[in-house]
Parts: structure tokens; sequence; C-alpha cells
């Protein structure tokens, strides 16, 4: 799977997308200024809390500087490292598979190339067959008429239309609570916990599943953006014609890390889900996937490693 926005996870998951298939994500584009949300005012009251209404400002800021790290994200390539544990029916793992990839950008559409497979190198054939797939797609983008460019482009921009919908939903959909403050990465955080509100109405379709969801995220008091999060499922999930499930109490965890001093990436994210083949077999899935070597390929300047969090 490819790095997505964070908060946009959600909407993977709400809206049935095979999360940890890995399929292709198309490219970001810079939101228009009119998009950009006004910066809230953060002052705490006497007690030293932040008000819902403010919790919510906070949120929807939050999301709108994800949207913009994914667009940002396309200016690096990194290393994915994918690790998904099949368990039996008592939790134990029965089978464990590593894939390690190289995911880079061509043509505006973000690729993988693997490049190991449990922790070694690709054989000759197989790497072959990894650059032919890379070739297929550089040819296909290459010989692109005008007319097939601006439908791809019309496509994407609704995507990211519908992406911006979900994120501003979510600050609609809970009530929130300030639990306190913490270092994430050696960073002040807000930690701020999420229950799905009384009479919420969604206004689209993925954002029905939002009330079944409650978790909590911490925000980086000096960047706005979001440092960590883990969802839990409060009851259980099915989509893709019942292909997948996430049961009550799956969750899913991400953390994120500032690079290069200007975007947030993912670096480490874990999940749960039970997944069925040809409407027969079940079988739980661990998924844990690690990020590192963002390396940025457009712009002359000094490259911060994962983990060189500059305070």
């Amino acid at each position: 799977m490819f790095a997505l926005p964070a908060l946009v996870l959600l909407a993977v998951v709400c809206g049935g997308v095979a999360a940890f298939s890995q399929a292709n994500q198309t490219a970001g584009h810079a939101s228009s200024a009119s998009d950009a949300p006004t910066l809230p005012d953060l002052t705490p009251d006497a007690n030293g809390a932040l008000s819902q209404e403010q919790m919510q400002r906070l949120l929807r800021v939050v999301a709108e500087k994800d949207m913009e790290n994914d667009r940002l994200l396309r200016n690096y390539t990194y290393v994915e490292r994918e690790v998904e544990n099949k368990l039996d029916g008592r939790g134990r793992i029965k089978l464990s598979e590593v894939k390690t990839y190289e995911v880079l950008e061509i043509y505006g559409e973000q690729v993988q190339r693997m490049i190991e497979k449990d922790d070694k190198p690709l054989p000759a054939k197989d790497a072959a067959r990894e650059e032919e797939k890379i070739q297929k797609i550089i040819d296909k983008r290459k010989d692109e008429s005008e007319g097939e460019r601006r439908k791809r482009e019309e496509k994407e921009q609704k995507e990211r239309e519908e992406d911006r919908q979900f994120v501003r939903e979510i600050a609609d959909a809970y009530n929130f609570t300030l639990a306190g403050s913490e270092l994430v990465g050696g960073r002040e955080a807000w930690v701020i916990d999420g229950e799905p509100r009384p009479g919420y109405e969604p206004h689209m379709k993925d954002a029905t599943f939002l009330p079944k969801f409650h978790g909590r995220v911490w925000i980086d008091k000096t960047d706005l953006q979001l440092a960590r999060m883990d969802v839990e499922a409060l009851d259980t999930i099915s989509w893709g014609l019942f292909l997948a499930r996430f049961h009550k109490g799956s969750r899913l965890m991400l953390e994120q890390t500032r690079v290069n001093d200007e975007v947030w990436l993912p670096l480490h994210m874990t999940a749960k889900i039970d997944v069925r083949l040809a409407l027969l077999k079940n079988f739980d899935v661990n998924v844990e996937q690690t990020f590192r070597d963002y390396k940025k390929f457009r712009a002359s300047a000094r490259i911060v490693g994962v983990g060189e969090v500059k305070q």
C-alpha cells in the first residue's frame, strides 16, 4: 500500500477500498488559496482546556495540512516495508510474508517497485519483471493522448475533492476531549480523544461508517500536524462484497514524522483485518508497514532523514 493522507486512511477503511492491496494511488495537487483553512485561536481557558469548537477547528486545519502532505509526498522517493502475518484461530502467526518496495513517481503516477522479499534481494528473474512493469508504465504515460490525459486529470480532481469532503466530515462526526499533552518524537503534542457524536448525519456515503470508529490523535503543537493516530472499530464493518472485515475491536495505528523541515510523512502503520477468499475461506491478517529513506528528487536541498526531527 502507498502512503495515504493520514486522516484519509479512515476513508480507505470506511469507503470499502482494499487498503492493503497494491493499487496505484493517483497524484495530488495543491489546494487553492481559498481552500486553506483559517488558523484557529488555540488559546486555552483558565483551566488549560480547549473548547469543543476549538478542537473541531483544529482538526479541520490538521486535515487540510494532511492533504498538503500528500501533495508534497510526490516530491519524494522512499522505501516501504510491509509485513503481512496471517493468523490462525488462536491468533498465532501461521504464515508471514515480508515485501519491500521502492516507491517513486512516474509521469504523476506513484508506483511501487519490489526490491526485496522476506528481506532478501529479488532473484534476477523477478527483478527483471519489476523493471518491465515500470517500463510499461513509462511507455503508457509517454504515449498518452491529450484526451486521455484530460480524462485522467478530471478523475484525479474528483477524487481529491471527495477526499477533502471526507476529512472535513471527520471534525463534525465526533465529540472531542482534550486528554492532555505528551511528547511524540521529542515534540509537544496535544492528545485528543474522539467519540462518535450522537445525531451526526453524514453528507457522503463513505462517512456513514465514521460512527463505528473512535480513537485518539496526537497533534503537534508547533506545526499543527498529525503526529500519531490510534483508531478502534466499535462494530464489525464489512466491505468489498464481504471480502474483508474490520472486526469490533480491530485497530488502525499510525505514526508520522517531520521530514526536511517541510512535510510530515508516515513512519509506521499497523492494522488488523479479516479477509475471506472467494466467499469461502476466512483468515485474519495483521499488517505492519514502515517507511524510510525519504529522498527529495525535485529540488536541490539537504534531505533530513526519518528520525532526524529538528526541534
